[in-house]
C-alpha cells in the first residue's frame, strides 16, 4: 500500500500565510461555501460543513498538523459532492482550487487541500489509499464522525428520503464487497447503508481522538438498530 505525504517547507508556508490575514481567508471561504451550498440536500448542506469544520478543529488540537490546511479542507471537502453531480469526482476539487486561487493561499496549501477533497470519501471502503497526510486524517475523521451517532442516523434517513429509498426491506442483504461503482450507484434501503458504511467507520478512524469519539456514536447506532428491528416486528 503506497502513501503519498506532501512535502514542503513548512516554515516558508507559515511565513507566507502569516503575512496575510488568516482569519480573512477562513471568513471568505465560509461565505463562499454558504453561497454554493444554499440549496443543498439537508445531509450535505452548510450545516454538515459547519459540524465537520468544528469537529476537525477539535481533533486538530490533539495532532501536529497545519491548521490552515485542516480548516480549508474541512470547509471545502463537500463543495461539490460527486453524488449530486452525476458522479463527477473532479468538479469538487476543481471548484475548490479555483476559489483558493482567488485568495492569498500558497500553492502548496492549495494542492494539499485539493488532495484532501479527492481522497476523503468512503467510496465503498474497498479502495486502496494513494494519498495520506495527517491533515487528511483529521478532516476525514471529522467527516466520518458526522456520519455516525444521532446526526449520522438523521443524515442517512434524510438522504434516503431525498432519493426516495425504502426505510428497510428484510429481503435486501448488505453487499460488503461492493466496488466503487456499485457503492456509488446503490439503491438499497437506508437500513442497509448502516452495514455497508456507517457501522464500519469506527474501525477506520485515523486519529486517537477520532477513534475515541467514534466509540460512543457507534454504540448509539447499534442501540438504534436493535430498537428499530423490534419496532419493525411489533415487539415493543
Amino acid at each position: 500500500m503506497n502513501y503519498f505525504v506532501p512535502q514542503g517547507n513548512s516554515l516558508k508556508i507559515n511565513i507566507i500565510v502569516a503575512m496575510t490575514d488568516y482569519s480573512s481567508i477562513i471568513a471568505a471561504t465560509v461565505s463562499y461555501v454558504k453561497q454554493e451550498l444554499a440549496d443543498a440536500e439537508g445531509g450535505h448542506d452548510w450545516w454538515h460543513i459547519y459540524r465537520v469544520w468544528q469537529q476537525a478543529k477539535h481533533i486538530a488540537a490533539t495532532e501536529t498538523v497545519d491548521l490552515l490546511v485542516v480548516e480549508l479542507g474541512a470547509l471545502l471537502h463537500d463543495i461539490a459532492d460527486s453524488k449530486f453531480h452525476h458522479g463527477d469526482e473532479n468538479i469538487g476539487p476543481a471548484k475548490a482550487v479555483a476559489f483558493l486561487q482567488t485568495q492569498v493561499v500558497p500553492e502548496v496549501v492549495i494542492t494539499h487541500v485539493e488532495n484532501i477533497i479527492r481522497h476523503i470519501s468512503f467510496k465503498g471502503g474497498n479502495q486502496e489509499k494513494s494519498f495520506y497526510s495527517p491533515e487528511l486524517g483529521v478532516v476525514q475523521d471529522a467527516d466520518r464522525l458526522d456520519a455516525m451517532g444521532a446526526i449520522g442516523i438523521a443524515r442517512a434517513f434524510n438522504y434516503g428520503g431525498f432519493k426516495n429509498r425504502l426505510l428497510h426491506d428484510p429481503a435486501v442483504q448488505p453487499n460488503m464487497q461492493m466496488t466503487k461503482e456499485e457503492y456509488k450507484n446503490s439503491t438499497a434501503p437506508t437500513i442497509t447503508h448502516f452495514y455497508e458504511k456507517l457501522l464500519l467507520l469506527k474501525d477506520r478512524m485515523n486519529t486517537p481522538t477520532g477513534k475515541e469519539l467514534a466509540i460512543e456514536r457507534h454504540t448509539f447506532m447499534e442501540q438504534f438498530l436493535d430498537r428499530f428491528y423490534k419496532e419493525w416486528e411489533g415487539e415493543i
